[in-house]
């Protein structure tokens, strides 16, 4: 069964088409109690079938991957791999852990369900925190992926419906705009002094109401629509 808190220990699938960086995000995450690797992969084909399988709380993500065993590299395959892995196993969050920062590969992964997006100059107490906070639905991103972000949400998207949170309750357009602050969902609990069990719903029918697929994309659309100058 997957892990559900952090004090029932979170389990982590590797993946990276270099062995020596799996061999040290191993060996360090090893040693962390409450931390369980359960697979590795070094291609897109192999992470699907593997995170399919094994079902782990977080996958740790390159984006330049070969698509296939033998295959050569891809910028495409990290991306691929979350997008299906997002589609076949959404109990997994994927924190995507790579070199490359171009807007095309941030936006790319986001897109296909991205929760995280770290660079692997990050140290390696920000990778645990990452860790940690995606088994609890919350997204951490590196300083320059965020300038990034804010600066492609800066302004409100042309072309849509005027009102595109026309078909949220009230309520829902507050947990909205709390998402976009970065609160977890203890946190918005808190503010609105509702159960946990209650935010969860609320998030579930706004994302599904906007057709995203998680909190980082309600996040970005809460900036990008200018939700968060109300």
């Amino acid at each position: 069964m997957p892990a559900e808190s952090d004090t029932e220990g979170i389990t982590v699938f590797i993946v990276d088409d270099h062995d020596v960086v799996r061999k040290g995000l191993r060996f360090y995450l090893n040693a962390r109690p409450d931390i369980t690797i359960v697979g590795e992969a070094g291609e897109a084909q192999g992470a699907i079938t593997g995170v399919t399988t094994e079902v782990p709380d977080v996958v740790l993500m390159d984006l330049m991957l070969p698509l296939t065993p033998g295959g050569p590299p891809s910028d495409q395959g990290g991306v691929q791999a979350t997008r299906q892995i997002r589609q076949s196993s959404p109990h997994s969050q994927v924190v995507v852990l790579t070199s490359y920062a171009n807007d095309e590969l941030i936006f790319s992964a986001i897109k296909a369900g991205a929760l995280s997006y770290l660079l692997k100059d990050a140290d390696a107490e920000t990778v645990l925190n990452a860790i940690h906070a995606a088994s609890r639905g919350e997204a951490i991103l590196h300083p320059r992926i965020a300038r990034r972000l804010m600066a492609e949400v800066a302004t409100p998207s042309q072309g849509k419906t005027p009102n595109p949170v026309a078909d949220l309750t009230a309520r829902e357009v507050e947990v909205l705009h709390l998402i976009g602050q970065g609160y977890s969902n203890a946190e918005i609990a808190a503010e609105l002094v509702v159960t946990e069990r209650t935010v969860k719903a609320h998030v579930s029918n706004l994302l599904s109401k906007l057709q995203l697929s998680d909190r980082t994309q309600a996040a970005i659309y809460a900036w990008r629509e200018g939700l968060m100058k109300e």
